[in-house]
């Protein structure tokens, strides 16, 4: 087709690939009703897999007692790791990788109604079973975060810490941890503003990532080139420009800080703010920590102040993964086209919920971002732009 041709996009309708134990689970297919899969910037991701299931003539089920290579255990056992790819023609992309958590039988009074369920969850999951009590870095030989990380992650390998991450914090001594892995990596991603994701075998530790090259652009009314159904944006004035805090003082009253900004790369041409409204600033004064030195309270100030500037304009929508032809990823910038000049540009993805079922493959997204303004590279709707005329 033309449209192929001029797109680069392949048009064969999207498939849900599952392995489980690095093996296609083929077998289970025919029963297989819906997919979801619920990917965040901030949670770990998560998947669920409804099958029907029969009892046949000797009183087993399709699903439930179906084996594998191993006749001793059933293929969908818990702590079985599992991936699951969205295949655009032959091309995969991995939208979750991890393990088996849950499995629910479901026997209701209508045998033909009979359900499997099979809950999953990312990589992380293998990082929440053992409590450790520990102290990282020492006088002599103090850490960063970087490091922690992958002294952590090496006991769980081959998961590995992501070239693009950052360094964290250094001079680290008698870092505490008194909880799981998973727990502590997360208080240790808060303390530097951090994002922690887990994906394709590696963990992203570091700030959010609103540079670099941005993901294949949502087209909005863009004639046969449209992958996005729906879109919704929202503007939220109420969204504080800046963010101060109590500063500790040795001796007398504390006082209060400077106006902590945002320092986020800009995915726009203008920031969002209310600054030049004429009103009187909007700062946000973030609650006093008991024993909180200064160092700290200006991270959790900047934290909050940036999280504030990322959610000053909000969007939602669905994609049709087929048009799309590729997987949305929670955690980095997409570009939006066919909003306007003050609505379009790029957007930072905040979830994604991927949805495989006989409807076909839709991605479910809500998008942040902390400006207006069209910055889509020129030409990046040209395609859109000629075959909505020639529509």
């Amino acid at each position: 087709m033309l449209l192929d041709l001029l797109s680069g996009k392949e048009r064969a309708p999207a498939e849900c690939v599952i392995e489980v134990d690095s093996r296609p689970i083929v077998e289970l297919y025919p029963f297989l009703i819906e997919a979801t899969v619920e990917t965040s910037r901030t949670e770990a991701a998560t998947a669920t897999l409804v099958f029907e299931t029969r009892r046949d003539e000797i009183g087993e089920w399709t699903v439930q007692d179906a084996f594998g290579l191993d006749p001793r255990e059933p293929i969908l056992a818990e702590w079985k790791p599992i991936t699951i790819r969205a295949a655009f023609g032959v091309r995969e992309e991995e939208v979750l990788r991890g393990f088996i958590r849950q499995v629910h039988a479901d026997y209701p009074e209508d045998a033909g109604a009979a359900r499997v369920t099979v809950e999953c969850q990312d990589e992380s999951m293998q990082l929440d079973r053992e409590h450790v009590r520990k102290a990282w870095g020492t006088e002599q030989v103090p850490l960063t975060d970087r490091l922690i990380l992958s002294e952590l992650l090496a006991a769980y390998s081959p998961l590995a810490p992501d070239p693009q991450g950052a360094a964290g914090q250094d001079g680290l001594v008698g870092i505490n941890q008194d909880g799981t892995d998973i727990q502590f990596l997360k208080a240790r991603a808060e303390a530097n503003g951090y994002e922690l994701l887990f994906r394709r075998g590696s963990v992203y530790f570091g700030p959010m990532r609103l540079t670099g090259t941005p993901q294949p652009t949502l087209m909005v009314y863009a004639g046969a080139d449209t992958n996005c159904l729906s879109l919704k944006v929202t503007s939220d004035s109420h969204q504080p420009d800046a963010v101060q805090y109590q500063a500790p003082a040795a001796t007398g009253t504390a006082g209060t800080s400077e106006p902590v900004r945002p320092d986020l790369p800009v995915l726009g041409q203008s920031r969002a703010t209310s600054d030049a409204r004429g009103l009187r600033p909007f700062t946000w004064t973030l609650s006093g920590e008991a024993g909180a030195n200064e160092t700290r309270l200006r991270a959790l100030a900047q934290r909050k102040a940036n999280d504030f500037d990322i959610h000053k304009v909000q969007g939602e929508g669905e994609l049709d993964g087929t048009l799309y032809g590729h997987v949305l990823l929670a955690g980095q910038v997409v570009g939006v086209d066919g909003l306007g000049s003050r609505l379009s540009g790029q957007y930072y993805v905040d979830t994604v919920s991927h949805s495989f079922n006989a409807q076909g493959y839709r991605q479910r997204f809500k998008l942040l971002r902390n400006a207006y303004g069209d910055n889509l590279a020129g030409g990046a709707s040209l395609v859109g732009s000629v075959l909505s005329a020639v529509v």
